[in-house]
């Protein structure tokens, strides 16, 4: 018999209206929104995951443009709400754009403010807000492009992460064991156009904690563990996006260690607190089993939503289908932002 998540969710999902899904034109825009599932795509299961966005919100029936560009809302803005996930555009903090945009044409939007998806992004300032909050995090360096690379700053350690500041997936990770190997991380780095992070690596696995906005209050669904065969690997973005095969690697299943669940989420409601107000967000922690030790990674306020990733798995946990984790989301943005009919 499968044991229940401990996480005690029982909120019953969120359902919009039929005059505010007719009289609200909707703009949703994703790189791959018109992929048509055929071949390879570049972006691994990131383009079936839009793919399936796009068919969650036409089954919904919605008022809605589809689109893939920015330039929807540069040429003719003509739309009463925009659902973004044009997040990594090719360029440094595109992330922060689509909002930006919105809010030059005074579009309502969902998911947070362009400020806010800033410091949520900014894996740097997320970690000096969440410490701030009371929420133990690894130390850290930041190392940022143009800027003087001071080895005093480098926190001690054995084994190093070093990555982009601001990525997503474990884009552009890399793995040092002493100075050198830091610096030519951090150059790396630079050389793709980003700022550099450095922190000493955490044997464990990673608990990810979603959390849904429900009338105005942030709702922590089930917790999800991508548990390592070997706590000691280094997780890669091609695992991330499934461009190579990673089953033996780890497995995303339900977090069931009460002890460690309450832990988790008391330092998910003090992290949570300086970013409100968001419609989701996925915040992260390294765990170790073993001790009981719990660590902050970092925090997405527009993460992957895919129904196999943890949002999808976790909706299910609680008893949702994957179109009502959608729709939930999307009435509660609606609701925030005055534009709900009924």
């Amino acid at each position: 018999m499968e044991r229940p998540n401990l996480v005690q969710f029982t909120h019953s999902p969120l359902v919009l209206d039929e005059a505010t899904k007719r009289d609200t034109h909707i703009l949703f825009i994703a790189k791959n929104a018109l992929w048509d599932g055929t071949g390879s795509p570049e972006d691994g299961n990131h383009a079936k995951y839009h793919r399936e966005m796009r068919q969650v919100l036409e089954g919904l029936g919605l008022n809605l443009t589809i689109g893939n560009r920015f330039e929807h809302l540069l040429e003719d803005p003509n739309f009463d709400f925009v659902f973004p996930l044009l997040n990594r555009a090719g360029f440094f903090n595109s992330e922060m754009f689509g909002p930006l945009l919105c809010e030059r044409a005074g579009i309502p939007y969902l998911g947070a403010s362009p400020i806010l998806r800033g410091l949520s992004d900014d894996k740097h300032l997320a970690k000096h807000m969440v410490r701030e909050a009371g929420v133990p995090t690894a130390p850290w360096a930041i190392y940022r492009k143009g800027a003087p690379i001071d080895p005093a700053k480098c926190p001690q350690g054995e084994r190093y992460v070093v990555k982009p500041n601001a990525s997503s997936a474990s884009w552009g990770v890399n793995d040092a064991t002493d100075w050198d190997s830091v610096l030519e991380a951090v150059n790396s780095v630079h050389a793709l156009g980003h700022d550099a992070l450095v922190e000493p690596f955490i044997d464990g696995s990673d608990v990810e904690v979603p959390v849904v906005t429900i009338n105005g209050e942030p709702m922590i669904l089930p917790m999800m563990i991508f548990r390592q065969a070997d706590p000691s690997h280094l997780r890669t973005y091609q695992e991330k996006r499934d461009l190579v095969d990673r089953s033996q690697k780890y497995s995303l299943d339900p977090f069931e260690n009460e002890d460690m669940i309450a832990t988790i989420a008391e330092y998910t409601r003090k992290a949570m607190q300086e970013y409100r107000p968001f419609d989701y967000g996925r915040f992260e922690f390294r765990v170790n089993e073993e001790t009981g030790e719990v660590t902050f990674l970092e925090l997405n306020l527009n993460c992957n939503l895919w129904s196999e990733k943890v949002f999808g798995r976790a909706a299910k946990l609680a008893g949702w289908t994957q179109d009502q984790l959608i729709e939930t989301i999307l009435a509660e943005s609606l609701r925030r932002n005055g534009l709900t009919k009924g």
